[in-house]
């Protein structure tokens, strides 16, 4: 089934016209002048307004008045993020909310609803979360100010290569992160963007499968944008950072999305096409784990040893204490 409103840049381009006059009027605008500003049908009026409410402004209508934009604080919306997006696939559709339990949440519901194919690259956005999670189903603390994303995807890539969907996503935020702001950051296995030692972003991947065959992919991203850590508990504090804390200021969240979607879809398109071991040597590079002595923790056990590689399935090489190679696929991942 498709979703209503889900439409392309035609679509998208109209609907943003349609924003900007609302915009600019700060009243309530009748149907009839934005028909004739635009020269469209009233009928288009109409669908363009709707696409704006899915998109997540909050628009009011009468039959007298006719519309009025209520959305304040413009600057992190999707017309805006549109501006700067330089993507073919991902990003081109969007949903954005200003809260939201969990965008990875609303992306499985919006999956298992069907119509993948026309959902494909669609991007869910959340201002803030209330119930973001992170791996192994641990609570991901989403406050106003950072970059909270799902991205949905129909990969047609074997299933036991869908890491690297996880491991692009890691490569992309690390590149973002260096280019845009010279700060140099680096990952932790699994999928912890860390600066210094305190992270400020995380990966997490989920999939929806039947045997051999994908049906979808929500590669979801988290990143301490504008995140002020002082609000945060102190046990949180002391292990995370944000952008605003390392560079001194505010950073404008919208252009640092547009960017890591442009990254993200290169990778994606060099993974779609076979070209693994170019994803894998970035992760490397930017690796804090490999060569480093760590302490893994699994459901089963723990044990230490030295980082010494991934393995082509996305597994940590650790060569343990007693000189065994152990290939950890899941787990927590502690530098010593």
């Amino acid at each position: 089934m498709k979703e209503p409103g889900l439409s392309g840049d035609d679509m998208y381009t109209q609907a943003f016209k349609v924003l900007d006059i609302l915009e600019k009027a700060g009243k309530p605008v009748h149907t009839n002048e934005i028909s004739s500003a635009l020269s469209i049908s009233k009928s288009a009026v109409w669908k363009h307004i709707n696409e704006l409410r899915l998109l997540g402004y909050d628009i009011t209508s009468s039959d007298e008045e006719g519309y009025l934009l209520n959305t304040k604080d413009l600057d992190y919306r999707p017309h805006i993020i549109y501006k700067h997006l330089k993507t073919k696939l991902i990003g081109r559709k969007m949903r954005f909310f200003d809260s939201i339990p969990s965008t990875i949440w609303y992306g499985k519901d919006l999956a298992e609803q069907g119509g993948i194919d026309e959902m494909n690259g669609l991007v869910i956005i959340a201002k803030e979360q209330t119930g973001g999670i992170g791996r192994m189903g641990r609570a991901w603390i989403s406050p106003a100010g950072g970059i909270w994303i799902t991205i949905l995807l129909k990969p047609s890539i074997p299933i036991d290569h869908l890491f690297m969907l996880t491991l692009a996503a890691s490569v992309s935020v690390a590149r973002v992160l260096r280019k845009m702001f010279d700060i140099g950051a680096l990952i932790k296995w699994p999928n912890d963007i860390i600066i210094g030692d305190k992270k400020v972003a995380g990966i997490l991947l989920e999939l929806g499968a039947e045997g051999q065959k994908v049906d979808y992919c929500l590669i979801s991203i988290g990143i301490d944008a504008n995140v002020k850590l002082e609000t945060l508990n102190q046990s949180v504090r002391n292990t995370m950072t944000s952008i605003s804390q390392e560079v001194d200021h505010n950073v404008d969240r919208a252009i640092v999305l547009a960017s890591l979607l442009k990254e993200y879809e290169n990778r994606y398109e060099m993974i779609s096409q076979g070209e693994y071991d170019a994803v894998i040597r970035e992760w490397k590079n930017f690796s804090s784990t490999i060569g480093r002595r760590v302490r893994i923790v699994t459901l089963r056990t723990q044990f230490e040893g030295e980082a010494i590689d991934i393995d082509p399935n996305g597994a940590l090489v650790v060569k343990k204490d007693n000189g065994n190679i152990e290939h950890v696929i899941a787990g927590d991942c502690i530098h010593i």
